[in-house]
């Protein structure tokens, strides 16, 4: 296989992204400048938000540019359905459970997602299987700082 550094951002790209996160109100949420760390991800391939993803293909390397995503373009609507109960036996006695506080679930295939705890009694924890930015209409200012394709001959697959 080879790589080709390229200039514009394609489905199935490779691409290093900086960028800030923020809700309507203007409050931060995620800013990978803070962190000092850009993402890498393929477009295409179900990494990134769609509205996100669609904003990054045909941009080029070096290019930035402010998006707003409505929820549907981001991670959904509220499903007010989605919530789970646990038994609260299943939680480490000393654990302190506060409401908003994040819960690590494991599903059957061993896929780690956070829930947020929304309600807990004497037998059980309730809590929200939300992402915990669904329902909201988010802003990105997007940095597009690398561009890699991959692309592969017959020749070198077979050997």
């Amino acid at each position: 296989m080879t790589e080709n550094n390229t200039t514009t951002a394609n489905d199935d790209s490779s691409v290093t992204i900086h960028y800030k996160g923020s809700l309507e109100d203007g409050s931060e949420f995620d800013n990978s400048y803070t962190r000092g760390e850009p993402i890498t991800a393929t477009l295409g391939s179900g990494q990134l938000i769609p509205g996100f993803n669609d904003a990054v293909v045909g941009m080029t390397t070096g290019e930035t540019k402010t998006i707003t995503l409505s929820p549907e373009d981001a991670y959904g609507e509220v499903n007010p359905e989605a919530k789970t109960q646990i038994a609260k036996s299943n939680f480490p006695d000393d654990l302190e459970l506060t409401t908003g506080m994040a819960i690590p679930l494991r599903d059957q295939l061993g896929r780690v997602a956070l829930g947020r705890l929304i309600d807990h009694d004497d037998e059980n924890v309730t809590i929200d299987l939300n992402h915990p930015l669904a329902g909201q209409t988010l802003q990105f200012d997007i940095e597009l700082l690398e561009v890699n394709t991959t692309n592969s001959t017959d020749e070198e697959i077979a050997t």
